[in-house]
């Protein structure tokens, strides 16, 4: 076994490719043919052992599956019979009442990891990675071209301290970061100033979700405590999501919608 934490070392001073992520999304597309095979070659013990926690995580996903699902359920209306005589067809019959059980807070958050939500801005144009990033060289002689100038408009967090210069890869410049946007709640017709949370997803791409870049189309986090939104179960809501119609690099603001 190797000692030290060498690689994450590396990754620390050069970066990752620039189609790490890219890379990464197809091995584990490719991850449910690498098991088909290992079922079908495991003998003896060790079969026994895979098939087992194979079985399990089915369960898992099935029972997932069945709360995720609507469905009705039928019960004993609580509701007192009603007095006096009761016509020959409803003698027999039990007063049921139907209830539909929706998990709401269960399936919000599937579509929150799924990243599927009613968006203004169903679909957006890609945009090119050489308008997005500019090539900064470096070195004694600047010769070295590993960095990347983003040109778009960043998000980062108020703990966010920046790498030493040497093994910074991706620069944010300070005139492209920006902390609040004009958000429009579509029922209300009012726009507000709100400070943004993070960047939820950005559809050009993982790699720019996680560097904060926001262009249209961009779905981001926003506080809303100050609207003094609530929860059915009446709890109040400080976060909310919103996506980007506007090129924020060009207009000098984040003009987003709420979803609702």
């Amino acid at each position: 076994m190797p000692q030290g934490d060498y690689i994450e070392l590396h990754q620390k001073r050069h970066g990752k490719r620039l189609d790490h992520e890219e890379r990464l999304r197809k091995k584990e597309a490719r991850a449910h043919r690498r098991r088909a095979t290992q079922a079908r070659r495991l003998t003896g013990i060790k079969a026994k052992i895979f098939n087992k926690q194979r079985y399990s995580e089915k369960a898992k996903i099935r029972k997932t599956i069945a709360a995720h699902n609507e469905r009705t359920n039928k019960h004993k209306s609580d509701a007192p019979s009603m007095e006096g005589a009761l016509p020959a067809y409803l003698m027999d019959r039990n007063e049921v009442t139907r209830a539909k059980v929706l998990s709401n807070m269960i399936k919000q958050k599937k579509k929150d990891k799924a990243g599927k939500w009613s968006v203004p801005l169903p679909k957006v144009k890609p945009t090119a990675e050489d308008e997005m990033l500019r090539v900064v060289k470096s070195g004694k002689r600047q010769k070295k071209q590993w960095k990347r100038f983003v040109t778009k408009v960043t998000f980062v967090g108020q703990g966010f301290t920046r790498k030493p210069p040497k093994y910074e890869r991706f620069i944010r410049p300070m005139g492209l970061r920006f902390t609040k946007a004009n958000v429009t709640h579509p029922e209300l017709q009012t726009t507000f100033q709100l400070n943004m949370i993070g960047v939820k997803k950005n559809p050009q791409g993982r790699t720019w979700t996680e560097l904060g870049v926001i262009t249209k189309g961009t779905i981001i986090e926003v506080n809303v405590a100050d609207l003094g939104l609530v929860t059915t179960t009446g709890k109040i809501v400080w976060g909310k999501y919103a996506q980007v119609t506007n090129n924020p690099e060009n207009d000098g603001c984040i003009n987003a919608v709420l979803l609702v």
